[in-house]
């Protein structure tokens, strides 16, 4: 299941957020001038690279107020399902709690209006935190949810979840060389239609990793070994999504192209058009890639 559609949302004042960097280790702080100015360009050459594909990019403007540095990766706090649900979740730092705003919430209901609200926000008054397809890499056929755990990732707001949407957990840690938990799973796993893209060497459990590999195998996924370095270059931050004539697109950013080996191009180039822009503003500053910035839309 391949969605052909993405709702992204265009920064307006996109910059440093010291409230997600206590545990998101790819930010880094940058004395860079026009920080805003720059992610706003390589959002929108990302739009018009997806549009160019054939993919259909609904783009929301981000409003001033309230200010919302981290609004361009919507994927965090909604996804979209094919059951006609979308669920709005409870987020870690809390000025992204403020990106559910009401403009956001209205275009969604007054374009998507056969989606059902399932608000998951009030875990965050017992702080348990659950960010969306960040927290989650979905397995939508296999109906198999990947999870890492991590300080915004809790497992009773998963549990919640699956039994909501039908899905079956798959629990691990993976961490980074230094043994740091890894903030969003999909920073370090991709799932497309035919294959897994994860670092299994950042999941030191062998059981944990086993069983991951045994749901791959069930649900007929080649699997597709990237490194932690590789994850630091966003390797693991991908979407499938479909083009022109239901062409499966694998879209990443430049940086995590450029960090691929030739047999991880050639492996991937057989199910899907590799498609790249660069995005290094807001990788270093934002601490997310090109996944973290489409909210698919099933349908």
């Amino acid at each position: 299941m391949i969605s052909k559609r993405v709702l992204m949302v265009r920064p307006f004042a996109f910059g440093y957020n010291p409230q997600t960097a206590v545990n998101n280790l790819f930010q880094l702080e940058t004395a860079s001038d026009a920080i805003a100015e720059k992610a706003m360009h390589e959002f929108d050459t990302l739009v018009a690279l997806l549009q160019t594909k054939g993919v259909e990019v609904h783009v929301l403007q981000d409003t001033q107020d309230p200010p919302t540095p981290d609004a361009l990766f919507p994927n965090n706090w909604i996804s979209f399902h094919e059951t006609g649900q979308y669920f709005l979740y409870p987020m870690f730092a809390l000025n992204r709690r403020a990106e559910r705003k009401a403009s956001v919430l209205q275009y969604i209901e007054q374009r998507f209006s056969f989606f059902k609200k399932v608000d998951l926000s009030f875990y965050e008054q017992q702080d348990f935190f659950l960010e969306g397809t960040g927290s989650m890499v979905l397995d939508r056929n296999a109906k198999i949810a990947y999870v890492c755990r991590s300080p915004r990732t809790h497992e009773r707001v998963l549990n919640n979840f699956c039994q909501l949407a039908g899905y079956t957990p798959c629990i691990f840690d993976a961490t980074d060389s230094v043994g740091y938990p890894y903030y969003h799973t999909n920073v370090m796993m991709t799932l497309t239609n035919k294959q897994a893209i994860v670092c299994l060497d950042s999941i030191a459990n062998d059981g944990q990793r086993q069983q991951l590999l045994s749901f791959c195998s069930e649900s007929k996924k080649q699997v597709v070994t990237i490194t932690r370095k590789q994850v630091s270059s966003f390797a693991g931050n991908m979407l499938e999504l479909q083009g022109h004539g239901g062409l499966p697109l694998l879209v990443m950013s430049t940086q995590a192209y450029r960090s691929l080996t030739p047999l991880q191009c050639e492996q991937l180039s057989h199910y899907n058009e590799i498609v790249h822009c660069a995005l290094s503003t807001i990788e270093e500053v934002g601490g997310g890639s090109a996944r973290c910035m489409l909210a698919e839309i099933p349908g």
